[in-house]
């Protein structure tokens, strides 16, 4: 389970976590152009003053246990609709950023099924 692979797939993801979960408080990136419908949905959730200060808290929080290797199935289960609503966020508002998205299901995914043996008692 801690295998080389492992470590570079959960570090990887941990620093993504960090890196967009701080941008929500911090803004070091720029947002980047989005669709007008795509746009209005993140104005919308910004509007509520809550939504995205909460996402990116959680995001810091997988990412630190990440990144500590400390509690990984229970990040990885945190972290787990919230990669499904970034999927489905690109998929349906703005499909040519589907990139990142994918990259964050596809490494939670990986470290899911690397942690198998964890969550195999969720569905006996």
């Amino acid at each position: 389970m801690n295998s080389t692979f492992t470590k570079i797939v959960r570090y990887l993801l941990a620093l993504m976590l960090l890196v967009f979960g701080l941008n929500k408080f911090l803004k070091l990136l720029p947002m980047p152009e989005l669709p007008p419908s795509a746009a209005e949905f993140m104005t919308e959730l910004a509007a509520t003053g809550y939504v995205l200060p909460v996402v990116g808290a959680i995001e810091i929080f997988i990412g630190i246990l990440l990144l500590i290797n400390k509690w990984t199935p229970f990040a990885l289960v945190l972290l787990a609709p919230i990669s499904v609503n970034i999927l489905l966020f690109h998929l349906f508002l703005d499909l040519p950023g589907i990139g990142g998205a994918l990259i964050v299901a596809i490494l939670n995914g990986i470290l899911i099924y690397k942690h198998w043996s964890k969550f195999r008692p969720l569905f006996a």
